[in-house]
């Protein structure tokens, strides 16, 4: 869950390296570190914290060369310090690499290179691959083949940037299991652990396979299989993302931005599939068992697709967490069995090993993913894409809502696949939905009682979300998300769940928000509410009921909406609810701790 940046060409390598790292620092940021390479050798700088003070502290923008690799860490080996940033170097400091992934045998190789005489500075599992390489080196033709055989040896997941001061006209990037894209520009190249880390500089792409490294130079990137050192052509993409998109555009944190831009992002996922739809949900009505996979955010969007699936279409779906998945399910899959993987990097390892375990068991694998060219989209057999766009705040928000929204569309189309709906009654239902852009920018646009609410409740330590059908996972994505960026406990559940355990916390005060909107479950609801009432808690309700202006402490009033679209909209209030309350508590909504975007690792 690091971020990796590489550049050569005829800039100085430091400010491109530097540039990359703040675009990367939602991977990790904990600790970062540059080396650069000139005519003299490596020059290398790191510390401990996050990259903007870090410039100036190290000098990073000071040094010299034209080539080099910078890293922002996510600590899974050794506790972040200068010691244990990256890049890490051998014994002779003429090979430096930086490094996102787990290397699973590292304490094996690491005594072995102990008893050949090697010395060890740092505890991470990365500083053992650059004392392999240079192992190898004494024995092999050159440093290509040091570098191969010495990787072969790895157990676990890495992508790694490497540069040797023998070889001052060319980098190396390797890709297993972790994520790694080389950007082509004219004179120079570039490589990164995600897009927006070059895009100021080039919109052309070659994403990595697992097993696949590649040679940098100015001029030419050469891609080679891992194993056998064969070359391997790649296609070259075109990325549709602009840099203003990576941008913030003056919002104080990306978060900010990204919830607002959901009613864009929900019509460019609306618009960007409606072609592909009808096609994919013909392919789902064919399977008689649908499992879909997912994690953290991405599994709230699955527990709602489960929802519409059987609720519009009546498809009996199950829902499991990618990690659990691999355990559970081995012996259950065949050829009529779907996977619908949900992962908004596509690049999340627990999800990515769910897909390959379902596809070595012959089911058809489908994924809705936000990232092109990600890995989930090459393991797939059909891909969608939410076309949400770059989003850089680790917290997801319109990643969430555009999933929602693609799941959505895929339900009504397999309502009218399997004849679930009368025809009147699915165009009706279309029509509203075409409608939920608008619906959210009304949202946003009365979004200004919630910055008071949070400052109200800013001290509170416990909260409680609940929610009946549909919005059970809007619950636990509301709670979700306020756990992730302002550190307060909450708990997420469906409200029939209150009276059999959770009651028992409810004391006064403590803050219940009720997702409440009218319908089938409304009554039920206010049931809930009320007896969450009789036990002191402070209610806040989201309802476009005026009968909750009386029941509830605080209502926070939503548009009318039809149930089945209800989790695109009233998710909105409960972001920017967790957004102000990060705020007012002195956190960085942008940066929770001990978070990162992209769980690369398992």
């Amino acid at each position: 869950m690091c971020g990796i940046i590489g550049y050569i060409g005829g800039r100085r390598a430091c400010e491109v390296i530097v540039k990359g790292l703040k675009r990367l620092e939602y991977r990790g940021y904990d600790s970062a570190g540059v080396v650069t390479g000139d005519g003299e050798g490596l020059h290398i700088r790191k510390g401990a914290g996050r990259i903007d003070p870090l410039v100036s502290e190290l000098g990073l923008l000071n040094m010299p060369g034209n080539r080099g690799i910078g890293h922002t860490r996510w600590a899974t080996h050794g506790v972040p310090n200068e010691i244990n940033a990256h890049p890490h170097t051998d014994c002779s400091g003429k090979i430096a690499l930086v490094h996102n992934g787990i290397i699973e045998n590292y304490l094996e190789l690491r005594e072995e290179l102990r008893k050949k005489g090697h010395t060890f500075k740092s505890d991470t599992d990365t500083e053992v691959i650059a004392h392999l390489i240079e192992e190898e080196l004494k024995s092999s033709r050159n440093f290509e083949d040091a570098m191969r055989r010495a990787l072969l040896r790895l157990k676990g997941s890495f992508a790694l940037g490497i540069v040797y001061a023998g070889e001052p006209d060319r980098l190396y990037f390797v890709r297993n299991e972790s994520p790694l894209v080389l950007g082509l520009g004219t004179g120079e190249n570039f490589a990164a652990s995600d897009v927006p880390a070059f895009l100021e500089y080039t919109r052309k792409a070659v994403f990595l396979d697992d097993g696949e490294y590649a040679v940098l130079t100015r001029e030419s990137y050469t891609v080679k299989k891992l194993k056998t050192g064969e070359k391997v052509e790649k296609p070259v993409q075109e990325i549709d993302w602009t840099l203003d998109m990576a941008e913030k555009s003056g919002y104080p944190h990306f978060m900010l931005k990204e919830i607002y831009e959901q009613p864009r992002a929900i019509k460019d996922a609306i618009h960007g599939n409606s072609d592909l739809i009808p096609a994919v949900a013909e392919e789902i009505a064919k399977y008689s068992k649908v499992f879909f996979v997912a994690m953290g955010t991405s599994y709230h969007a699955a527990l709602v697709g489960k929802y519409l699936f059987q609720r519009l279409a009546g498809k009996i779906a199950l829902v499991e967490e990618a990690s659990e998945f691999r355990y559970e399910a081995e012996n259950i899959l065949d050829g009529d069995s779907l996977v619908i993987a949900i992962t908004q990097s596509g690049e999340t390892a627990d999800t990515l090993a769910a897909m390959k375990l379902a596809k070595r068991k012959g089911a058809k694998v489908m994924a809705i993913v936000n990232v092109v060219g990600s890995m989930a989209t090459r393991v797939a057999d059909i891909t969608l894409y939410t076309h949400a766009g770059p989003e850089i705040g680790v917290a997801a928000t319109k990643t969430y809502t555009t999933q929602l929204t693609v799941l959505t569309m895929l339900a009504m189309e397999l309502a009218r696949k399997l004849g679930r709906m009368r025809e009147e009654e699915l165009k009706t239902l279309e029509d509203e939905f075409m409608n939920v852009p608008q619906l959210v920018e009304s949202v946003l646009s009365h979004a200004g009682g919630l910055e008071e609410l949070a400052e109200s409740l800013k001290d509170q330590r416990d909260f409680f979300y609940i929610g009946r059908g549909i919005n059970v996972p809007t619950a636990l994505e509301g709670a979700l998300k306020l756990k992730e960026i302002s550190y307060i406990h909450a708990e997420g559940l469906s409200a029939g769940e209150l009276k059999h355990g959770p009651l028992a916390l409810l004391e006064e005060g403590v803050p219940v928000v009720a997702i409440t909107p009218s319908g089938r479950l409304f009554d039920k609801m206010v049931s809930n509410i009320e007896e969450s009432k009789a036990r002191g808690a402070m209610v806040v309700a989201l309802s476009d009921s005026d009968e909750l202006r009386e029941t509830a402490d605080v209502l926070v009033e939503m548009p009318p909406v039809n149930e089945a679209l209800t989790p695109i909209v009233y998710v909105v209030p409960l972001q920017i609810l967790a957004y102000h309350l990060a705020v007012l508590r002195g956190n960085d909504p942008d940066k929770p701790r001990n978070l990162a975007k992209s769980v690369t690792v398992e």
